[in-house]
């Protein structure tokens, strides 16, 4: 028990100074080292398409975080793309339905049915 009661007695000698000045390379070290294990990550994460662009080449840290932020990039392009594309799919069913209401409501006012508007009517409902 003695040699932890001195390490106590020690460390309340120390300024808080003088324990941030000890305390800071372990604190950096710490960061460094959850750095390092998530541009691990994303190297795992995104092995195929980097073997794509670098095939057979030992990647830096600056390489794999460049060519992560270029493909994330990339896939945000796309989903606008997809979604600008639903969207206009969208507006075309919806302007379509509209149309249709309009013609059936139009021709729906006249009493009198002509051939013509049954083949509409008939038409519409396919």
């Amino acid at each position: 028990m003695a040699p932890s009661t001195v390490f106590m007695e020690h460390d309340n000698l120390l300024t808080p100074k003088e324990k941030n000045k000890l305390r800071k390379p372990v604190v950096e070290k710490m960061r460094r080292d959850r750095i390092n294990s998530s541009i691990e990550q994303l190297k795992l994460l995104l092995e195929k398409e980097f073997q794509r662009h670098q095939p057979n080449s030992k990647l830096e840290k600056a390489d794999i975080l460049e060519m992560t932020v270029s493909y994330l990039k990339q896939q945000s392009q796309l989903q606008v793309k997809r979604s600008l594309h639903k969207s206009s799919q969208f507006d075309f069913r919806e302007g379509y339905s509209r149309c249709l209401q309009e013609a059936f409501h139009f021709l729906s006012l006249h009493k009198v049915r002509t051939e013509t508007q049954t083949k509409l009517l008939s038409h519409f409902q396919k």
